[in-house]
């Protein structure tokens, strides 16, 4: 303990008032140090069963209670549409059929013994998923060359396209290990050490070249998509810390995104100041769906973003909540299930977004939040501050405009859970290489980032697109550089002109 948790002498004291006073204080401070203890000892010794289930888990239960059994709907509209994608790109592996003859010992038949055997109907028909490793490519370019018989003249062919002048790894390769980074969060040690197996000898450093060659040439992209998620009506967004290598040390700096429909915009800064937010989205006016971190005040103000609050975050408060004050916090909590199973009847009813959906929203989620905001304020008065159900509904209470607005606009979430769910593959990776090496490295990292995502939540191949986009952004127009962004990009033409498949 600090000094500041040290008990004074109460027989010291001798203005009642006084006494009462520290005494209060006194109470407050054990009650948030039980808190706190409470936690702990979840975090140590807790059962995996004891953390927070999603709430999908929490909506399919009471709705089974109910005997409700219907389809399983997702409540998250953009969700589910880009489930579907992925869905829809992992079903365009190509099949191949293998065919097993019967064998010649077998046309043998037990009846007739005859061996006139003929073709019944397509045979038996099974399904097997195999990984075929796959492989890279050495190409020697050979330029020929013709002198003129006078030889006075001599013509060489043209060099081969490449990245960048005297590169010798294609665009390909290029893609590959931005994906292997970024999408899979392999460090580039262990990517060599996996590429030293197929035959390629290859150097971390060389590695992180091509990386930040990649960034370099695809920047045009990120910053126009920027632009393009600042004009968007609602963006989700969050932030997460990144280490940075320092002088004989790691500081911390941090990677924020901002998600639209159709884009996953990520931004890398020194600091978690509330400029990155004013930079990306400026004055734009719309909605903003983040947590309760003040650093977005800048720019929820009238006249521009209206602010979007997250129930996930509110629940999570209460649920922390539960080892102290198990009865008032199961309450909220359960009415916090009722307000998504409103987003799953609609779900159901294939009504999401729309102004049906709005009703049933003011219908049943309109009187679940007023009996919510009378509750806070009653309850209020009588939790230390301190105290995890005091933190529980002192931050649902200073969030509450924010979080009744989903009221307002049926294309809003009750959560941010998007936002966080984009920043598990930054996790992941700060977890598997630990720290960038400098600013510009963690400017690059997000441009590279931002595009693979994109790609994901498009369903789109990332190796695929990067390999052929690396190639065409040197000499695209950048009037219409919209085109190569992951959302509107088409695959090249084959050489029959049919578009390949990512």
């Amino acid at each position: 303990m600090g000094d500041d948790t040290k008990l004074p002498d109460l027989d010291a004291i001798s203005d009642p008032a006084e006494l009462r006073s520290l005494m209060s204080a006194q109470q407050d401070m054990i009650v948030d140090l039980q808190a706190q203890l409470a936690e702990m000892r979840s975090m140590l010794f807790g059962k995996s069963s004891e953390r927070m289930p999603p709430i999908e888990q929490e909506v399919r239960k009471r709705r089974i209670k109910k005997g409700k059994k219907g389809k399983k709907a997702d409540y998250r509209l953009k969700t589910r549409q880009k489930r579907r994608k992925r869905q829809e790109q992992k079903c365009s592996v190509p099949t191949e059929e293998v065919l097993h003859p019967v064998a010649e010992s077998e046309l043998h038949c037990p009846h007739c013994h005859g061996a006139r055997f003929g073709e019944l109907g397509d045979g038996e028909i099974s399904f097997e998923w195999e990984y075929v490793p796959g492989r890279f490519v050495r190409f020697k370019h050979v330029q020929q060359k013709k002198a003129c018989s006078c030889g006075g003249h001599v013509v060489t062919a043209a060099a081969p396209p490449r990245v960048s002048d005297g590169v010798k790894y294609g665009p390909g390769f290029h893609a590959h290990t931005v994906v292997a980074k970024m999408g899979d969060a392999i460090p580039f040690y262990r990517l060599a050490k996996r590429l030293s197996r197929e035959g390629i000898p290859i150097s971390r450093s060389t590695l992180c070249d091509i990386f930040h060659r990649c960034a370099s040439l695809l920047a045009p992209l990120h910053a126009r998509m920027l632009e393009l998620v600042a004009i968007e009506q609602y963006v989700n967004a969050d932030e997460t810390p990144l280490r940075v290598q320092a002088k004989g040390k790691t500081r911390r700096a941090y990677i924020w995104d901002f998600i639209s429909d159709k884009l996953v915009v990520y931004v890398y800064s020194p600091g978690r100041s509330g400029q990155t937010p004013v930079d990306v989205l400026g004055d734009s006016a719309g909605f903003l769906q983040v947590d309760g971190y003040s650093g977005y005040n800048s720019v929820t103000v009238p006249g521009q973003r209206i602010r979007v609050g997250c129930w996930a975050h509110a629940r999570r408060y209460f649920w922390k909540a539960l080892e102290t004050e198990p009865e008032l916090s199961r309450w909220v909590l359960d009415k916090i299930v009722e307000l998504y199973e409103v987003e799953y009847d609609a779900a159901e009813q294939e009504v999401l977004g729309t102004e049906r959906h709005l009703s049933l929203r003011r219908a049943r989620s309109g009187p679940i939040l007023r009996t919510l905001e009378r509750w806070l304020t009653e309850q209020a008065p009588q939790h230390p501050p301190k105290g995890q159900l005091g933190k529980a509904i002192t931050y649902a209470r200073n969030n509450w405009e924010s979080l009744s607005v989903f009221l307002e606009d049926a294309r809003l979430s009750l959560d941010n859970n998007v936002s966080e769910r984009q920043l598990r593959i930054v996790a992941l990776g700060r977890k598997n290489f630990l720290f960038v090496g400098h600013d510009a490295a963690g400017e690059n990292l997000a441009v590279l980032q931002s595009l693979v995502a994109s790609c994901d939540i498009n369903g789109v191949n990332p190796e695929a697109y990067l390999t052929d986009v690396l190639m065409r952004v040197q000499t695209h127009p950048h009037s219409a550089l919209d085109e190569l962004l992951p959302h509107r990009w088409q695959p090249p033409a084959d050489p029959v002109g049919e578009p390949a498949t990512p």
